[in-house]
């Protein structure tokens, strides 16, 4: 290794990034008494992992033995022996029979001559012997980095040894450099037949592209842009060690790398690949620096672009391991991707122009050949900058945003200052291409660069509506922008259109006043009209609709329809801020799911095919909630998981993305992954001072503790979601949904009163918006209440009639949820035995859901009627009478002698909720302890 990259491989962090899978497979393997062998391709982070396994493990061994290997030592015999026995020989030695000391301390201390030829059985023994002397003290862990640097003396006794270990309670730790997919196999088979039969090969494949950003944050690398993340990414290939170099490459670089530029790629790595390029001949390395050029080199690209003997001389190059085959098809595809970025980056700038230029005319597609004669050129060129701007239009055609951006920033290059369209405006266009693609820092530093220089309003106002569109759900963090966009607009009414249709989304985010919002989109919306601007004329309707539809507001099915109207824009069209988006949300609003689900579907479709990357995750996100309003459960976690692995890639929309999340888990996946979700999306939004999603990541905290069975802790969380819609004017119960879940905790908490008062404000707000399934859900919880206060018949009624309307509706979820409480209704009745019936009913819905938490409780509940009814009192103390149905459930299993624990079980409750009835129970008794409960239940007066 060269010593540069062997430093950088020393001082990365023991955190383990992106490794969750194979850390924890190898850390259960371990646990077990197994080992583990550790394999992929230099730097993709064995070492980092074996460490961390191994300081984690060292925890609970009597012993760790350790070597690490190298290749300019495998020559030396025993060497890595020396490293592994060489600080315990005192310790063993005594205990080996005199030909295995002898043996063994010649071949570790090089005092005699000691050889496998000469002492092969006896060396073998003992180390054997010495493993099993150590393990009798207790645990021993062998940890060995780097296997193919063993010496060949050392491997071989270290495999005797690890194959006869049996039941001893020795295990091995390694890690071995495996290449490629035609080597790997065969080179860690060979240590796999070395190693102790129950060993569990662990390959470590590329991280991700979210994987590589959270390193290279980890490691101070901060700030990148995130097409700049995207390069390293690709560069790299997802390998730690060499995404770390470029990353800190780019950290010393005086200037970022011009759009089309490649990376800056150190000569730590360039070493990697430089030799075997040194074997090539001159005209095949040429021929490869036009395939590295190239976007999907091909031989016929290649002769196009006059390279005769392509086919010749690429099999020179895959000879020497820097092509590789590609099964897709002819494409000339290199080993790896940092092969291709060394041999661009080694070469004269004159012959990267030369390869661009040849490739200007040999390439088919018009993007490309335009890229290729923007590279091929120095200086400002007005025909090539008008070729690129086509080109840049033709790729947000294709719904490569990304790629318009990139092209945008070239023409922009290429243009004269005096030219018409003039360069800033063509970088304004980039920078919006950048904010569909989802890079809004791209965008942000474009907008702040033209501002430096830019003098007319236009384009100054503009740069802020880009600045503004970067924060995302952070808008508070530039309200600085809004007075100077204002004071730059002037009286045009076009910029002030621009500039209101941005007041309103403050208003909204930050303020949390949809009023204000609604106001402030109208106005937007008058003013665009006026200056003939159609496309924000929509982007202000559609958000006024919105705003309406949140409020409950009796305009908004009418203000869509206005959204609607020709002629359309048809990027607005699909955008998330658009009339579609808007209608989907009137849709759900008003029970109308199977539309919903037909609307949203498009919608996603459509931003896809043109590659709006933000409104892909929030369309990915809705539809997510309409399928777990119709209850499929399975369905709404997938899509959820999935837009919330877009929204951390691209960093847009995670508030939002991970709320869903927290939502989707509590139906159908983990609770407690839905609470550390729901927990972050409260962190997220409050950190953010975005007042919209506020209350409903809170809905969605309490939502998921009412799930995990924390009735108290859900019912203080929604009790805060009810204060701050009802500061914020919001009065449709349709947008969140949480009321049902706050009745529910505060019934379940020996509070019917309150809940009772929780469900009658909703339903009169819900009966004047006409939500029905709003209504079921309450009724339902109505029949709880109900059934705290005795009314069983009541109670019964209300839930039949809740289940039939939300079945009727296609809230599946909410259905199951009511035939499970009619079944816990059966079942607790007085005088009555269980009806398994009823349960099994509510699992059979719970199953079809895919709702495998609420699964989970039926079962619970089924196995605790199994398991016998609890002794009830004969006589219920009169001291209990006046104890709500909670509080009396409680009271009567203290008076059995169960602890807080077992009645928090039993009740599907946390034990907090438990402990707080209690205190409850002892206030309204006058009483101070568990004991003076059991003295009411033994007819007794406290003392």
């Amino acid at each position: 290794m060269p010593r540069d990259f062997a430093e950088a491989a020393g001082c990365r962090s023991d955190l383990v990034i992106g490794r969750e899978d194979s850390f924890g497979a190898a850390r259960k393997q371990l646990t077990r008494g197994g080992s583990v062998l550790l394999h992929g391709p230099a730097g993709i982070g064995k070492s980092t992992v074996l460490r961390t396994l191994a300081a984690e493990y060292a925890r609970t061994a009597r012993t760790v033995l350790r070597c690490s290997a190298t290749e300019s030592e495998s020559h030396l015999p025993f060497l890595a022996l020396a490293d592994l026995l060489g600080p315990v020989l005192d310790e063993v030695s005594p205990v080996l029979p005199d030909a295995q000391r002898t043996a063994l301390e010649s071949a570790l201390t090089g005092r005699g001559e000691s050889t496998l030829q000469r002492d092969g059985l006896a060396l073998r023994l003992a180390v054997l012997s010495a493993l099993r002397a150590l393990a009798v003290a207790g645990p021993a862990l062998v940890v060995a980095d780097d296997l193919q640097w063993l010496d060949p003396a050392s491997a071989e006794l270290l495999g005797f040894a690890a194959r006869r270990l049996g039941d001893t309670p020795v295990r091995l730790l390694c890690a071995v450099r495996t290449e490629g997919p035609e080597t790997q196999d065969a080179e860690y088979d060979r240590h796999l037949r070395a190693s102790p039969p129950d060993t569990r090969a662990v390959r470590l494949g590329p991280l991700t592209r979210a994987q590589v950003s959270a390193l290279l944050d980890e490691r101070g690398y901060a700030g990148l842009h995130r097409a700049t993340v995207r390069d390293i990414h690709r560069t790299s290939g997802g390998n730690p060690l060499f995404a770390l170099e470029l990353g800190r490459a780019l950290a010393e670089s005086p200037a970022a790398p011009r759009p089309g530029e490649p990376l800056p790629v150190p000569t730590s790595l360039r070493a990697l690949v430089l030799s075997r390029l040194e074997m090539l001949s001159d005209e095949a390395r040429r021929t490869l620096l036009v395939a590295s050029a190239g976007a999907r080199p091909t031989p016929a690209l290649l002769h196009a672009a006059g390279r005769d003997d392509a086919e010749a001389e690429t099999a020179q190059a895959a000879a020497l391991g820097l092509l590789a085959p590609d099964p897709e098809g002819p494409t000339v595809r290199f080993a790896h991707p940092l092969i291709s970025a060394a041999l661009y980056a080694e070469a004269p700038a004159p012959e990267r122009r030369a390869a661009h230029a040849a490739l200007s005319t040999a390439a088919s597609d018009p993007i490309e050949r335009a890229r290729h004669l923007a590279l091929a050129t120095t200086g400002t060129d007005p025909r090539v900058a008008a070729r690129l701007a086509e080109a840049a239009a033709l790729a947000r055609d294709r719904g490569a945003p990304s790629v318009a951006a990139s092209l945008g920033l070239l023409a922009a290059r290429h243009t004269p200052a005096d030219g018409a369209p003039g360069p800033d405006e063509r970088r304004l266009t980039a920078a919006e291409d950048a904010i569909t693609a989802g890079e809004p820092d791209l965008a942000r530093d474009i907008a702040r660069e033209v501002l430096t220089r830019a003098a007319a309003p236009g384009e100054r106002v503009r740069a802020w509506m880009v600045v503004i569109e970067a924060a995302g759900q952070a808008i508070g963090e530039v309200d600085a922008v809004f007075p100077q966009a204002l004071a730059d607009a002037g009286d045009d009414p076009r910029l002030l259109a621009l500039v209101h249709y941005q007041l309103a989304w403050r208003s909204l985010v930050v303020q949390g006043d949809f009023a204000q919002g609604r106001e402030d989109a109208a106005h937007a919306a008058r003013l665009a009209a006026r200056g003939g601007d159609r496309r924000t004329e929509l982007l202000a309707l559609a958000f006024q609709a919105q705003s309406e539809t949140l409020m409950g507001h009796p305009d908004a099915a009418a203000t869509i329809r206005r959204a609607l109207e020709e002629p359309q824009d048809p990027r607005v069209a699909c955008h998330h801020n658009g009339a579609g988006s808007s209608r989907f949300r009137w849709l759900v609003i008003n029970d109308r799911l199977a539309e919903a689900r037909t609307a949203v579907t498009a919608l996603l479709r459509e931003v896809r095919r043109r590659g709006m990357a933000e409104s892909e995750v929030h369309y990915l996100r809705f539809l997510s909630e309409t399928e777990l309003h119709s209850g499929h459960c399975g369905r709404a976690l997938e899509l959820a998981r999935e837009s919330l692995t877009l929204a951390r890639d691209a960093g847009i929309g995670e508030g939002a993305g991970v709320m869903q999340a927290a939502l989707a888990e509590a139906a159908g996946g983990d609770p407690d992954r839905a609470l550390e979700l729901a927990r972050e999306a409260v962190r997220r939004t409050e950190e953010d001072g975005d007042a919209v999603y506020l209350s409903r990541a809170m809905a969605a905290l309490g939502h998921a503790q009412l799930v995990a069975g924390d009735a108290a802790a859900a019912a203080g969380t929604l009790r805060r979601v009810r204060e701050l819609e009802a500061g914020a004017g919001i009065t449709d119960p349709a947008r969140g949904r949480w009321q049902g879940d706050l009745a529910e905790a505060l019934v379940r908490t020996g509070e019917p009163a309150e809940a009772m008062d929780v469900i009658e404000v909703t339903r009169s707000h819900a009966l004047r918006l006409g939500r029905g399934s709003v209504l079921a859900v309450l009724d339902r919880s109505e029949a709880l209440v109900r059934a705290a206060r005795g009314e069983h018949r009541a109670a019964v009624a209300r839930l039949t009639s809740a289940r039939e309307r939300l079945a009727g509706l296609g809230f599946g979820l909410e259905e199951a949820r009511a035939v499970f409480a009619l079944a816990e209704l059966h079942a607790e009745r007085p005088g009555r035995a269980p009806e398994p019936a009823s349960y099994d009913e509510a699992a059979r819905l719970f199953r079809r859901c895919r709702a495998l938490p609420w699964l989970r409780r039926v079962e619970a509940a089924v196995a605790a009627r199994a398991a016998g009814p609890a002794p009830v009192p004969s006589a219920e103390p009169d001291g209990l009478a006046g104890l709500a149905s909670m509080e009396r459930q409680v009271a009567a299993l203290v008076m059995e002698g169960a602890t807080n624990r077992e009645i928090a079980a039993r009740l599907f409750v946390s034990v907090k909720t438990v402990e707080a009835t209690l205190t409850r129970v002892y206030r309204k008794l006058g009483i101070r302890s568990r004991v003076d409960i059991v003295r009411l239940a033994a007819g007794r007066r406290p003392d």
